[in-house]
C-alpha cells in the first residue's frame, strides 16, 4: 500500500468515528466504547484497505471499488452527520425543513466526494479545472436527484414502520437514499468525470 493510501485510511476511519455520535445521539442509540472508535475505525480501514489489495491482484478494479466504498463511508458520515447536527439544533425532523437539511448535507458530501475521488480514488491528477469539475457537478446532480428524492419519499411518504421515531425513519430514509444513489455515482464518476484518456 501507498503510503498515501495509509494516511487517508486512518483520516477516513478517523472522520467516520467522529461523526458517528452526532448520528447517534439524533436517533437516540448509545455506541458502546464510543471513544475506541477514533482507534478502531482507522485500523477497520486499513486492514479492509489490505484485503482489497490483495484480492485486487486477482480483480485489479477492486482496489478502487474499496477506496470508492471508503469515499463513499465517509460521505455518508458527511451526509448523516450534516442532516442529524441541523436535525438536532432545530429539534425538527419531518416535513420540507428536513428535505432542506438533507439538500444542505448533501452538497457538503459532494463536494467532500469530488476531491476524494479525484485525487485519491481515481488518482487523477492532470486535467481537471471548470470542464472536469462540471461533469461532477452534472452527475452529483442527477446523484442528488436520486438522493434527495429517495430520502424524501421514504420520510415524507411512507409511515415509520415498526414504531420507530421519526428521527430514526429519517435515517432510514437517508440510508436508503444513499444506498440508491450508490452505483449511479461511481459508474459517473469513474467513466466521465474521472475517466483517463
Amino acid at each position: 500500500m501507498r503510503k498515501s493510501d495509509i494516511y487517508a485510511g486512518v483520516i477516513i476511519g478517523a472522520a467516520i468515528a467522529l461523526l458517528l455520535p452526532v448520528i447517534a445521539r439524533t436517533i437516540e442509540v448509545s455506541i458502546p466504547f464510543e471513544r475506541a472508535l477514533i482507534v478502531v475505525f482507522p485500523v477497520l480501514t486499513l486492514v479492509g484497505l489490505y484485503i482489497a489489495q490483495v484480492l485486487s491482484r486477482t480483480i485489479p478494479v477492486l482496489y478502487q471499488v474499496a477506496k470508492f466504498a471508503l469515499v463513499g463511508a465517509l460521505n455518508t458520515a458527511v451526509d448523516f452527520g450534516v442532516a442529524n447536527f441541523l436535525i438536532l439544533l432545530s429539534g425538527t425532523a419531518v416535513g420540507l425543513e428536513v428535505s432542506a437539511f438533507k439538500g444542505i448535507s448533501f452538497t457538503v458530501a459532494v463536494i467532500n466526494s469530488y476531491f476524494w475521488n479525484k485525487f485519491w480514488t481515481f488518482r487523477k491528477k492532470e486535467g481537471g479545472g471548470v470542464r472536469e469539475f462540471s461533469q461532477f457537478l452534472v452527475v452529483s446532480a442527477i446523484g442528488f436527484g436520486i438522493n434527495v428524492g429517495a430520502a424524501s419519499l421514504v420520510i415524507n411518504v411512507f409511515d415509520p414502520v415498526g414504531g420507530l421515531s421519526p428521527e430514526r425513519w429519517a435515517n432510514i430514509g437517508f440510508l436508503v437514499a444513499t444506498f440508491v444513489a450508490l452505483t449511479w455515482n461511481f459508474v459517473g464518476y469513474k467513466f466521465i468525470v474521472f475517466k483517463k484518456n
